[in-house]
């Protein structure tokens, strides 16, 4: 055995330097990826600009990618989907929600954009409700009601982060018994994974030491287009539901529960949603909620394996899918936006610029028996599932 020494000329060595600096570039740029350095992203995120300390805690950008390249960016500062990257019929990357270019606007002006919400989805009529003869208050924050989980909902807070993979993100938090007036210390972790389906799967997980309600989902705001200064009334939306849960006019549920047939709410035939809103302008429920912020009674009965709800966005030709094992979907056509927030890439929200899919239990549930019931009792799981899944439809209308 031998080994052979080879002189470098000075050539040589400025060759050899380039191309170790060259690959160490590549290595590093390979480990963006995984989140490692401050790379940009295909919908143009800066990870830096998500690393700040919120109430004692650190938040960062997350990024998970599959083999097509679809790629979602997620802050742990409230779970949220802050950038969705899917092919268009062109093969164009879009980014389909909308969100923040940095975690300091979503600290400047409180809201749900993309939020993993907790501990209860939507209202809660008067921030009250009774659990084993007790009288629970709540914090309010939407009039006289609780939306949301309160001020110091999910939304805002900072969860503990893992990526196990390029695809995966787990994140967790332990919310304290009393936080927004709910009762017991809840444990939740909410999996975020990145499929080949080019489908977005959330997974909800919790436990509680005191019985307690809980109630989550995925507040992302889609449009399709991938253009938030256009709104989604050209968007074409189907909802798998022949009922839907009526609001007063403040916007909780009154406990019955309505055909949509002959109304604005039936989505059982693919319907612009532009038509829906308009469809019937004098429509007393189309007028409380100023268009559609309604939960929908879902016919697939907890069955993950079929449709819930279907968007599709003419200018773009892709379709978003959704399955739920939730009894609820809350559909909110971006009513009230009102062009005074500015979205990434300098793009402000308009009203109607996105459409809310929102997998859940019907609002307002503690209050009313006859609602799949929020529950959980002490020692006991509450588990969860959502996919949002992404394709093309090849025929633009």
């Amino acid at each position: 055995m031998y080994i052979a020494f080879h002189i470098l000329k000075p050539d040589d060595v400025k060759a050899v330097s380039i191309f170790i600096l060259g690959f160490f570039a590549i290595w590093l740029g390979a480990g963006c990826s995984s989140n490692a350095g401050s790379p940009q992203t295909k919908s143009g995120l800066k990870r830096e600009r998500f690393q700040r300390v919120v109430n004692g805690d650190s938040t960062d950008l997350f990024f998970l990618t599959n083999t097509r390249g679809m790629e979602v960016c997620i802050t742990n500062y409230g779970g949220r989907v802050v950038s969705l990257m899917v092919p268009d019929t062109e093969g164009v990357f879009r980014d389909v929600v909308l969100g923040f270019d940095d975690v300091d606007e979503y600290l400047a002006m409180p809201s749900s954009f993309g939020a993993t919400v907790g501990r209860y989805a939507n209202r809660i009529a008067n921030g009250q409700f009774v659990l084993d003869g007790d009288t629970i208050q709540l914090d309010v924050n939407s009039g006289p009601h609780t939306i949301h989980g309160g001020r110091k909902g999910w939304q805002y807070q900072v969860f503990d982060a893992d990526q196990p993979a390029d695809s995966v993100l787990v994140l967790s938090y332990l919310s304290p018994d009393g936080e927004s007036g709910f009762p017991g210390n809840v444990s939740v972790t909410v999996t975020y994974t990145v499929t080949d389906r080019n489908e977005l799967l959330i997974a909800y997980e919790a436990q509680t030491d005191r019985k307690t309600v809980i109630n989550m989902t995925n507040h992302s705001f889609f449009n399709l287009s991938g253009d938030p200064s256009s709104t989604v009334l050209e968007d074409e939306l189907y909802v798998n539901a022949d009922q839907f849960t009526p609001l007063d006019a403040t916007l909780v549920p009154t406990g019955d529960i309505s055909p949509v047939r002959a109304t604005p709410f039936d989505f059982t035939d693919p319907t612009l949603i532009g038509n829906a809103v308009a469809r019937d302008t004098a429509h007393e429920q189309v007028k409380f909620a100023q268009g559609i912020d309604h939960n929908f009674v879902l016919n697939t009965k907890g069955d993950i394996r079929q449709l819930a709800a279907r968007l599709r966005s003419p200018k773009s030709g892709i379709v978003l899918e959704v399955y739920s094992d939730q009894p609820g979907m809350q559909v909110y056509t971006g009513n009230m936006l009102d062009g005074s927030r500015t979205g990434k890439s300098g793009k402000r929200y308009g009203r109607h610029a996105a459409v809310c899919l929102e997998t859940q239990h019907y609002p307002d549930s503690p209050n009313h028996p006859d609602f799949p019931s929020t529950t959980i009792e002490r020692g006991s799981f509450y588990r969860q599932k959502c996919i949002y899944r992404f394709s093309v439809h090849t025929s633009k209308r």
